[in-house]
């Protein structure tokens, strides 16, 4: 048949319904409709034509497409004769194939990561190549935003393989040519986010990479090449730090010991982090007036989270070392005070808790020391009014423990548990100020209550004598006296009214709820306190409400559990401040000078008293075993973090 009878009309009396079978009406709407087969087979010049005809060669139109494929990665392999490499037909198909813009086409924006799966998702070509990267992308891709905005939101707009890897000239990531690696990467994002990237270029990390500085952190260092999150997200914003870190790690330490750091730890995105001061593309050089962080600029990048920023607010250091002298001396010796005062009160009374537990086991093995079971009657010891004060004083105490510790131990499990178990950071916070309220409540109420006694009822004896809770030069004599009975050089002391180490408890609320509750208040507001106050001082309160809570809550949980729990005459629990009373046998043997002072002055028959009904025992039991069990889950997780310490640092 002559050559000019090769028309399509033609081919089709057989291709029509023989193999390889050509649908009329897909072809009819194809890019190539309007060639005839010769066109793309040119070795068919009669009919019937040979069956092993020549493979068709789209380079004779798509000539400069065909030289971008040949240097691409697939055309290299394909030249060493890798069946496996995509050809033009993977990817456009043979006979249907339409404009990338068709929604039929194989290329079409929405379709082409599922072609390019076809080979990237198949095991068997990622076993045949060892280079090739695991399938796990595809779903970080699909999970990520563009991968959402591609097949959850139909984006024409959103990123797709080739929108980041080229159309035909492909290049492995560490190719130099290649649209994915470090040098190329700003460029190839700048195709959509062309705004950031002009913040980009101007900030310290565009210009070390315009330099070429290999270390210049580019897009897919922050964000990723695959699993790009929203960048408003929760998980994003609270990764945020971690990706910082990754190269400014000194700074992301003295971050995370922030109250910043610290909550976004625990998922209060409010909180400020690197991005919310620095910016997130702009960042710039602190010394450049241009910088969201320059001394000129600062009230106004404060003032996004912060109302009322004043000249001294923004002294205020967010990334304070406290073990650099230079940076800060106020800060410094702060630290180092706070640093002695908690080695110095915990080493004392564990020195002193430990001599009273062997003396106490010794003596029980020796029969010495006996654990009694009183009856009979009861010496009325606590007024209602005290015994209130005190159980608001237990309750509001572990409230701020619980609700404070965690943030102290921010990187730690038992921290993120409790922490989510009270609600979150959002709830704490305000369940920590109402106690604090609270605090300041039954501080006043006290206080008032002294004044009023003293002075206007004229009772002395509050602030005087035996009765006093004022220190005394015997209480320094019992507590040589206590010292020398646990290194067997000795008996005990013989109490009166109030021991050292109660008093001690007692004078340790009155230094410690002004020294935590005035430093709470400068952290709550710190926009009014740094009116009369640097900024500094801010640093400052967070370390001293910091280190002043632990020893407060170290000194409970330890000490005062000791003596009011472990030793013999209160196993295994004290109600005296809940109940009111204590047993009037206890009571001799425990505080001999004070029975036989008020035997000499006829006051002991007035202060007799029945014992507390079983009912009211059982509800002080149950109260304080409550709180027990509370105080030592804290006690316990203080301890596993600080053993865990030892060995990090």
């Amino acid at each position: 048949m002559p050559s000019e009878d090769l028309s399509g009309n033609t081919c089709l009396t057989c291709h029509e319904t023989d193999t390889p079978v050509v649908d009329k009406k897909i072809l009819a709407d194809a890019v190539h409709s309007g060639l005839n087969c010769t066109d793309c087979h040119k070795d068919v010049l009669e009919i019937p034509h040979s069956e092993n005809l020549g493979k068709v060669e789209c380079s004779a139109c798509h000539d400069k497409v065909n030289l971008e494929y040949k240097q691409s990665i697939h055309g290299e392999l394909n030249g060493q004769d890798m069946r496996d490499m995509p050809k033009c037909v993977d990817c456009h198909g043979t006979h249907g194939i339409y404009s990338p813009q068709d929604l039929r086409s194989l290329a079409n924006h929405l379709k082409v990561d599922q072609l390019c799966l076809g080979c990237h998702a198949s095991q068997i070509v990622i076993d045949a190549h060892p280079s090739l990267p695991s399938s796990e992308f595809i779903n970080k891709y699909r999970q990520s935003v563009h991968g959402r905005g591609v097949h959850i939101k139909g984006l024409l707009v959103s990123a797709t393989c080739t929108d980041c890897h080229g159309f035909h000239k492909i290049r492995p990531a560490k190719d130099p040519d290649s649209t994915v690696t470090k040098k190329n990467v700003p460029v190839t994002c700048k195709k959509c986010h062309a705004g950031i990237f002009e913040d980009y270029a101007v900030s310290v990390h565009g210009q070390m990479w315009a330099e070429g500085k290999n270390s210049a952190p580019v897009c897919t260092d922050c964000h990723n090449a695959h699993e790009i999150k929203e960048a408003t997200g929760r998980m994003f914003q609270s990764n945020i730090p971690n990706e910082c870190g990754g190269c400014h790690e000194d700074k992301t330490v003295t971050y995370r010991d922030s109250f910043h750091g610290k909550a976004t730890s625990f998922g209060y995105l409010v909180s400020a982090k690197c991005s919310d001061c620095h910016t997130p593309h702009r960042i710039l050089p602190k010394g450049d007036r241009n910088s969201a962080i320059h001394p000129d600029n600062l009230k106004q990048t404060c003032g996004r989270c912060h109302n009322d920023v004043n000249n001294n607010f923004i002294r205020f250091n967010p990334h304070m070392n406290v073990h650099d002298a230079q940076d800060s001396p106020l800060i410094y010796y702060g630290f180092l005070f706070m640093s002695y005062l908690l080695t110095f009160v915990f080493g004392f009374f564990s020195i002193h808790t430990v001599l009273w537990l062997q003396r106490l086991v010794v003596g029980l093995l020796r029969k010495e020391v006996k654990i009694h079971k009183f009856e009979g009657k009861h010496i009325r010891r606590f007024a209602l009014s005290s015994r209130l004060t005190h159980m608001v004083v237990v309750v509001s105490f572990l409230m701020l423990a619980a609700t404070g510790l965690p943030l102290k131990y921010f990187h730690t499990q038992w921290a993120k548990i409790l922490m989510g178990l009270l609600g979150g950071i959002e709830v704490t916070r305000y369940i920590h100020r109402i106690f604090a309220i609270v605090t300041f409540g039954y501080m006043a109420f006290h206080v008032a209550h002294v004044i009023h006694n003293v002075y206007l009822r004229r009772k002395y004896h509050w602030v005087k004598g035996p009765d006093s809770l004022m220190p005394r030069a015997k209480d320094f004599q019992d507590l040589w006296q206590n010292i020398k009975w646990f290194l067997y050089l000795g008996k005990p002391p013989q109490f009166g009214k109030w021991t050292y180490f109660e008093k001690f408890d007692y004078f340790a609320v009155f230094w410690g709820v002004p020294v935590i509750g005035f430093s709470g208040l400068v952290m709550w507001f710190p926009s009014f306190f740094t009116k009369f106050l640097p900024g500094t001082f801010v640093n400052l309160a967070a370390i001293v409400h910091s280190d002043e809570a632990l020893l407060a809550a170290g000194f409970i949980f330890t000490f005062h559990f000791f003596h009011n729990h472990l030793r013999p005459e209160n196993f295994p629990m004290d109600i005296t401040l809940f109940s009111g009373t204590v047993p009037l046998e206890r009571f001799k043997m425990e505080r001999p000078e004070e029975y036989e002072r008020l035997v000499k002055e006829n006051r002991l028959e007035r202060l007799l008293v029945d014992p507390p009904t079983p009912e009211l025992e059982r509800k002080c039991l149950i109260f304080g075993f409550i709180t027990l069990f509370i105080g030592l889950i804290l006690l316990v997780s203080i301890f596993i973090s600080y053993i865990h310490g030892l060995f990090i640092h």
